[in-house]
């Protein structure tokens, strides 16, 4: 495992930066919106437009990348939302404050594709699921760290969005450095929703249903904590805490779903969860500071675990095979999902009142609990032995995640000796790329 986490070290670096502008940004652009005047129910939209984005990013830099070559894409990508942040205080209107959340959740799913496919050609059958867990404690850990850069400079001044593009832009240093071949981009495919729902109804209501709560708290939290009166501090805790939680928790909760019934876990999970939402909502209503970040860790530690469980839920019904289509199909109508979020949330603030934040996402998990519950009494469980391991996959990932999970590696076949052989030989006869080749130009027409 060290020697894979040393040889992908400015992957990672290049990672973690990304996750710190990305951190600061969403909760930067909440906050400004709510310092510049924007009604809540616009500031939704605005926030929206980062899923959207990445949901649109996620269909087409696969399309690109055997084309244009990864260093080639994760550098127009960096450079495309290192410019998107800076736009911010040159145009101050939703409009264009909603274009720009668009371009970078478009940027942003490009680039962990870039990350994530190269992790995944680099490592082995006996390392990837130790790389994965590196790579979702970096990208969390990332999120959590960039809130606490909100108080190193006013959120009403230029000098946090200059920071979200330095940020994203030395992102780029450690990988165009490497001398690390550029992986071969397997395209990935998925499921149709149907089949896949046919598969595990529980799986596509509890990915779609935790996308929309995902996409309400990470896209309005921010908005959240600035109406209910929190200072710049105190929000930047809130969210950190949150984050940081849901990493603790993660692995803890997935080996209690190792051991029972995962529809099971999945139900307590979404219970206590929905709980400590209702229990931080009542906590923010009275002012209580302290109560309102514990219920808030509450809530991070048990609902963040739910986007894995839903995931290895699904694998139990599926061979090795089908895994990294069905991930996908997981992760997309997940995606869907979160760029309702912020909208259902940003409209109900402006009209019910803050505390419909909470009071929503409360309702959001107790309802995946009960949908849990029906399917725990319509069916039986699977076997425990035919269980497969609990992964925990970092929420927000591009779709080439699903093909680092170690469950799917079963199915991979090694080649014939025969064909290792025709492959070297094919090999030695083809021209020696130089160093860093990164295949031809975009519009070029060989692939």
């Amino acid at each position: 495992m060290y020697s894979a986490v040393i040889n992908s070290w400015p992957l990672l670096l290049g990672i973690g930066l990304l996750m710190l502008g990305n951190g600061l940004q969403g909760s930067l652009v909440g906050i400004r919106a709510s310092l510049e005047g924007f009604p809540t129910a616009t500031t939704g939209f605005i926030m929206s437009a980062y899923y959207a984005g990445f949901l649109f990013g996620s269909y087409i830099t696969p399309k690109i990348l055997g084309n244009v070559g990864h260093v080639r894409v994760f550098a127009a990508l960096a450079s495309l939302a290192s410019s998107a942040a800076l736009l911010y205080v040159v145009f101050v209107d939703p409009i264009v404050w909603g274009f720009m959340r668009l371009i970078t959740g478009f940027s942003y799913a490009g680039l962990y594709i870039v990350c994530e496919s190269w992790l995944n050609d680099v490592a082995t059958n006996e390392t990837r699921g130790q790389l994965l867990s590196v790579y979702m404690i970096i990208m969390m850990g990332g999120l959590a760290l960039g809130q606490l850069f909100l108080n190193i400079a006013d959120p009403g001044g230029f000098t946090l969005f200059v920071v979200i593009s330095v940020l994203v832009s030395l992102a780029l240093i450690p990988l165009a450095l490497t001398a690390a071949p550029a992986p071969n981009f397997m395209q990935i495919t998925r499921l149709s929703l149907r089949k896949l729902y046919k598969i595990s109804p529980l799986g596509v209501v509890g990915m779609t249903a935790q996308g929309t709560i995902a996409g309400a708290f990470y896209g309005m939290a921010a908005v959240y904590g600035e109406k209910i009166g929190l200072s710049i501090a105190q929000i930047s805790t809130f969210i950190s805490i949150v984050v940081f939680s849901g990493v603790l928790l993660q692995w803890p909760i997935g080996k209690l779903s190792d051991r029972f019934d995962r529809r099971q876990v999945i139900f307590v999970t979404t219970v206590f969860s929905g709980a400590a939402a209702i229990f931080t909502m009542i906590a923010a209503e009275n002012n209580l500071l302290l109560y309102f970040l514990l219920g808030a860790g509450l809530f991070g530690g048990f609902s963040i675990p739910l986007y894995s469980l839903c995931i290895a839920h699904t694998n139990d019904y599926l061979e090795p095979s089908d895994m990294v289509a069905a991930s996908s199909g997981l992760m997309l109508v997940n995606g869907i999902g979160a760029v309702f979020g912020p909208i259902i949330v940003g409209q109900l603030m402006s009209t019910v009142g803050t505390y419909i934040f909470f009071g929503l996402i409360a309702a959001g998990h107790l309802g995946i609990g009960v949908f849990a519950l029906m399917r725990m009494v319509m069916n039986t469980a699977t076997p425990l032995e035919d269980q497969g391991d609990f992964v925990a996959m970092p929420m927000r990932s591009g779709l080439a995640a699903a093909a680092m999970n170690p469950e799917t590696e079963e199915w991979e076949e090694e080649p014939e000796e025969e064909e290792q052989v025709l492959s070297e030989q094919s090999e030695e006869e083809e021209e020696v790329p130089e160093l860093m080749d990164d295949g031809p130009a975009l519009g070029s027409p060989n692939p």
